[in-house]
């Protein structure tokens, strides 16, 4: 009994030291510093696709942006081999095929929504993975021409002369997708297009938490969205955000940072911020 008792209170103080390295301010720009860093990096949460209206780079943001040396996105999208490199890696495996993990009934349904609402023939993501074919949805799903962050905050590191790398290969995320059955992954983009009303909500609530700097928030919305994790939150978040700290551990030490990723990799118990605290480093809130 008292080794029991002594076994739960160390998983209990352990989940209370979690709690308190998961982030509680609504801010999406933040400073990290210690473990020996003598110059601070810089962590943003993005969001990866937005409209020109909502979109917003504010001068504390460009402020830390001028005092690094180098840009971490999630995958170096300066790079010039990227688009060689996502072509080799885009298609599914064994000669499967849209048309073949789909009924006639579905493929119809979404050969004539590409057709009449995007002006698009489904005939050229024939091989492709299903979910290479969310791309151009976005643009029906928020009404508009929408920007970028990451290719905004590219145009910044240029301009200063800062190097762009990636946290991880367009290979490894990639992978990701093959961790789900191509099956499913087109089950969920029929969900996408038969809910579309439904989808332009949620994204709309999206947009807003993240107008708020409501990290949990995000996280929580993300995590529960039936457009999105689809249960696979262990290897699209948590795995990742882990792969990231040591990737991240090596290039603050390298030189001042200024690191940029999806901002619901930043908030919960497994997030990046929760991580990097636990490694070491302090992180505090500047504010967006």
């Amino acid at each position: 009994m008292k080794i029991g008792s002594f076994v739960v209170s160390l998983l209990l103080i352990a989940s209370i030291v979690s709690a308190q390295n998961a982030p509680k301010e609504n801010s999406l720009l933040w400073e990290i510093s210690g473990k020996g860093l003598t110059k601070p990096s810089y962590l943003f949460g993005t969001i990866h696709l937005i409209c020109p209206a909502d979109f917003l780079l504010s001068d504390s943001l460009k402020n830390a942006v001028s005092k690094t040396r180098q840009l971490a996105l999630e995958i170096d999208m300066d790079d010039p081999g990227l688009m060689g490199a996502m072509t080799k890696t885009m298609f599914m495996a064994d000669g499967k095929t849209l048309q073949g993990i789909l009924t006639e009934k579905q493929y119809t349904q979404l050969s004539q929504f590409y057709k009449d609402s995007l002006g698009m023939d489904i005939i050229s993501f024939g091989r492709a993975k299903p979910f290479m074919m969310m791309g151009p949805m976005f643009n029906k799903i928020l009404g508009c021409e929408p920007q970028s962050y990451e290719i905004s905050l590219m145009g910044l590191a240029v301009k200063q002369k800062s190097e762009v790398i990636g946290l991880e290969t367009i290979e490894e995320q990639m992978a990701i997708f093959d961790t789900i059955p191509y099956n499913r992954q087109a089950e969920m983009l029929l969900t996408m297009i038969e809910k579309l009303p439904e989808t332009k909500s949620e994204f709309h609530d999206l947009v807003e938490l993240y107008k708020k700097q409501d990290l949990q928030s995000l996280y929580n919305l993300t995590l529960k969205s039936e457009f999105g994790m689809d249960g696979q939150d262990e290897v699209m978040l948590f795995q990742r955000n882990q792969n990231w700290i040591k990737r991240i551990d090596k290039i603050v030490h390298e030189k001042p940072t200024f690191i940029a990723v999806g901002a619901a990799h930043l908030g919960g118990e497994k997030g990046v911020i929760a991580l990097l605290r636990k490694d070491g480093f302090k992180i505090r809130a500047v504010g967006r």
